[in-house]
């Protein structure tokens, strides 16, 4: 890991950067959806109402579209990094660990990506429809259940994984 180049190491700043800051988008936004509905059900709570609905989804936008985008960089320049920098994998457990876990829970998250990709063209096109913004919302929740903790604690262990850099063989 020490002989990586100019290259490699402006990747691997670029995706530590973007998963900080989708790691921080993602907790954001679960706390700001839930914060919509109360109960199993997923009813929305008494002080949401037609009148100010528009004005709340609107607020969650910016930070469902920095979700969106961060994630996609994190895994271009996660997969960049990879091919850039040809660390050998039986070197660095570390960096495997990270690699799996990524590939993973990719296809997961693209899977909630399309539907979040929904909310953003429903949100951001001159028809806005506040019940199926509403609908798929409460279907991304739905849909997965607890995936999305499971994922921010391996999203999260990366932080461990990137400072004490367990499984490395010395040379």
């Amino acid at each position: 890991m020490k002989n990586l180049s100019a290259l490699s190491k402006y990747i691997a700043l670029i995706s530590i950067i973007s998963i900080s800051i989708w790691v921080g988008s993602y907790l954001t936004r679960l706390f700001l959806i839930y914060q919509l509905f109360e109960g199993p059900d997923l009813i929305l709570r008494p002080y949401i109402n037609d009148e100010n609905i528009t004005g709340i989804l609107t607020t969650i936008l910016p930070v469902i579209v920095v979700h969106f985008i961060s994630y996609i960089i994190f895994v271009i320049t996660s997969l960049l990094f990879v091919i850039t920098s040809k660390v050998n994998f039986r070197n660095n457990g570390w960096l495997f660990i990270m690699a799996v876990i990524t590939l993973i829970l990719t296809p997961f998250e693209a899977y909630l990506m399309t539907i979040d990709y929904k909310v953003i063209t429903s949100l951001t096109s001159n028809i806005f429809d506040s019940k199926l913004i509403l609908s798929l919302l409460i279907e991304r929740i739905k849909v997965l259940g607890s995936f999305p903790i499971v994922a921010m604690l391996s999203y999260i262990s990366f932080f461990y994984f990137i400072i004490f850099q367990p499984l490395t063989k010395k040379s």
